[in-house]
């Protein structure tokens, strides 16, 4: 099994989610609006998820649901997230505005 594309943003809702590749990652709020795009590497795509949960060390406030979208690679995971950030301009996103 591949694992799933989205989840809820919370410990059970990250767990099962793809972690074979890298990916780019996108924290929704209740609304469905996006509130910040990240980057995981391949095999470490709950590991940092889990740092932007209520209490953790990059903590996203407000977050409710998770959407990943697998790449070949971390450069195309890279390019991916900057240009999202760019177009979509995340609350919560620090860099690339």
């Amino acid at each position: 099994m591949a694992g799933k594309k989205s989840g809820k943003f919370d410990s059970s809702g990250i767990e099962g989610l793809a972690k074979n590749k890298p990916v780019v990652y996108k924290i929704e709020n209740s609304k469905g609006e996006n509130i910040y795009i990240g980057v995981a590497k391949r095999g470490r795509v709950e590991e940092r998820l889990k740092e932007h949960l209520p209490g953790a060390q990059d903590a996203i406030r407000g977050g409710v649901k998770v959407k990943i979208q697998q790449k070949s690679n971390i450069a195309g995971a890279l390019k991916a997230e900057a240009r999202i950030i760019k177009s979509q301009q995340p609350a919560q996103n620090k860099k690339g505005k």
